[in-house]
């Protein structure tokens, strides 16, 4: 199924005792231990990582919830389906065209890319449209030190990126969405120092299943705005196409800020489940990074710039 159609998610189908109790167990028998495979064989150790911005306040989830329990419609629409599947994406060699509206327009390999600037680790919470959330020490650059480094254009308004599509990932009508999957920020999101250029999480490059070898991360917005897998950065003048809000844009709106005051059409956002936890606890606004971020948006209605 597409898209959960349920207006409440049982707890089920956010994350059954036996998995948060012993999820690699659990997947161990389900799989025969391949899954565990694909979950700790396919990152590699980042060093010299400094620390960077901390959430006040949260646990960091186990690297099992966030590993295992993934969106990536490229490697199946299960949450448990990407895990199993996406090892077969080879991200070496793997370059990044960096283009546009800008004076200085690079084709990086992945590597190259790496060094654009100090990489830091930021624990970052990730809010997503199913009512579940998760806190990631997530390790990255801010994407402004990026697009610094190629000069944008006074004319440059917005940031298009794409995710590599090729042989080893669904077709389109096996996915119900369009492929190769794409997003977009306005410039001055795109410019914000919480915007992450994401290159890996919990001390290691990042796992395929969580968008492997570049992600980004907006941890103020939804986590389908997180890009994955990026082969593509385009700077442009207009606002570009995002696949969900091609695809239903009465449900997914090109700016996706976590938002408790507007609902998913077909369930509430007011209240959301962390992995590896029974309660629910309330949305916060802008996932509670409003004090850094609210200002790029006075004067909007966010209820009718969802």
């Amino acid at each position: 199924m597409l898209i959960q159609r349920a207006p409440e998610f049982r707890w089920s189908q956010i994350s059954p005792k036996e998995v948060y109790v012993n999820r690699r167990r659990f997947f161990a028998a389900a799989t025969g231990g391949l899954l565990l495979s694909a979950v700790d064989v396919c990152a590699q150790k980042l060093e010299g990582v400094k620390k960077g911005f901390v959430t006040p306040g949260e646990k960091i989830n186990p690297k099992e919830d966030s590993t295992t329990y993934n969106n990536f419609y490229e490697y199946g629409t299960g949450k448990g389906d990407p895990v199993r599947n996406a090892g077969k994406l080879k991200t070496r060699p793997w370059t990044v065209s960096v283009e546009g509206l800008c004076a200085k327009p690079k084709k990086f390999d992945i590597d190259s890319l790496m060094k654009v600037s100090a990489l830091e680790e930021r624990v970052y919470r990730m809010r997503c449209v199913e009512a579940w959330s998760v806190v990631v020490p997530w390790i990255g650059y801010s994407l402004s030190e990026l697009l610094k480094a190629v000069e944008p254009a006074a004319k440059a308004k917005y940031v298009a990126f794409e995710t590599a599509y090729d042989g080893t990932m669904l077709r389109s009508n096996q996915a119900g969405i369009e492929f190769p999957y794409r997003e977009g920020l306005r410039m001055d999101e795109a410019m914000h120092p919480l915007t992450l250029l994401t290159f890996g999480m919990y001390g290691e490059t990042l796992p395929n299943q969580n968008g492997a070898p570049v992600r980004m991360i907006i941890p103020w917005k939804y986590g389908f705005k997180g890009i994955k897998s990026i082969v593509k950065i385009k700077l442009v003048e207009n606002e570009p196409p995002c696949t969900w809000k091609v695809m239903n844009g009465r449900e997914y709106g090109f700016y996706s800020n976590v938002n408790p005051e507007v609902d998913h059409p077909r369930w509430s956002q007011a209240n959301e489940r962390r992995l590896g936890e029974f309660f629910k606890r309330k949305t916060l606004m802008f996932n509670g990074y409003g004090d850094q971020v609210a200002s790029l948006y006075a004067g909007m209605d966010l209820k009718k710039f969802y």
